[in-house]
């Protein structure tokens, strides 16, 4: 990939920086695939400068050595290199953010988006209603799905809304599967007004008693989550080529985490959700078959 002149001052080279990208990228663990090979080969690099980008920013938000207001204070460093990459460039994240905004014509205001859910996570440990949490959502997730469908070249807001559907979802899934490492954190993210409801308070939550009221709490989340999935199910029909199988594929990994929860009898803290080695060749499976994609559901 040639270099831009405005780059030539710097002394990461663009091939350089976008390589400390997908290193940075395959060095974290996830539960779906971030620039896997359903990805067409020329668009993984971009893909790996934005998850660089908000994976560093999202161990800002996290680093426990730091106050409240160093973690911002990072943050808003993180913004003004943002700001300033078009045209002075210095992080080697930033010098391949730019060359993915240029090329890819993002939206600068969806990564912007990403760093305001890291500073609502400094700020914010509780979230009292379901809605509050989706509000969240729409900062924290679905930002991810909308660059995505830039960078596939769909820019069609319909299509944008289903993928927040599915960003929501998938975002709800990782809140369930992690509620005992975010409550080490100091952060619930099960809606207060839900815990209340099912008499749940704090205190059950460090016991780690899985009792009835919780099974029932669960389920509860669960289902909402299931019902944002399906709200963004035609997506999965609508986009085409690798995008489509990419996809897929997360949307199932997504639903296995649901599915986990209720197969481990809810036991969450002994039992973590997870998508494992096992279970990928059954969901490449499905995700390659059409006999299990029906275009109604």
């Amino acid at each position: 990939m040639p270099e831009p002149k405005t780059h030539d001052t710097s002394p990461v080279s663009i091939s350089d920086a976008f390589a400390h990208c997908e290193s940075l990228t395959q060095a974290h663990y996830e539960n779906f695939p971030v620039g896997s090979l359903l990805i067409p080969k020329h668009l993984r690099p971009h893909v790996h400068s934005i998850y660089a980008f908000a994976r560093t920013a999202d161990d800002f938000a996290d680093e426990p050595g730091l106050t409240s207001q160093e973690r911002l204070k990072h943050l808003d460093q993180w913004d003004t290199h943002l700001d300033t990459c078009l045209s002075t460039p210095t992080e080697p994240i930033f010098i391949a953010l730019a060359e993915t905004i240029r090329n890819q014509n993002l939206p600068v205001q969806l990564l912007k988006d990403l760093l305001t859910a890291f500073r609502l996570d400094v700020k914010t440990n509780r979230h009292q209603t379901f809605e509050d949490l989706l509000h969240y959502c729409t900062y924290s997730a679905n930002p991810v799905g909308r660059l995505i469908l830039h960078l596939f070249g769909y820019r069609d807001e319909h299509l944008a809304q289903q993928s927040d559907a599915i960003c929501s979802a998938l975002q709800l899934a990782n809140f369930w599967q992690d509620i005992a490492i975010d409550f080490s954190r100091n952060r619930i993210y099960i809606p207060q007004k839900d815990l209340k409801r099912f008499g749940i308070d704090s205190t059950n939550l460090e016991s780690q008693n899985i009792t009835p009221e919780f099974c029932a709490l669960l389920d509860e989340l669960i289902q909402r989550t299931r019902t944002l999935f399906h709200e963004g199910y035609p997506l999965l029909n609508t986009v085409r080529g690798r995008l489509r199988f990419e996809l897929r594929l997360t949307y199932l990994g997504g639903l296995e985490i649901l599915n986990k929860i209720p197969q481990n009898n809810y036991d969450i803290y002994r039992r973590r959700p997870t998508v494992g080695k096992r279970d990928l060749p059954r969901l490449l499976f499905k995700t390659l078959l059409p006999i299990f994609w029906p275009s109604h559901t």
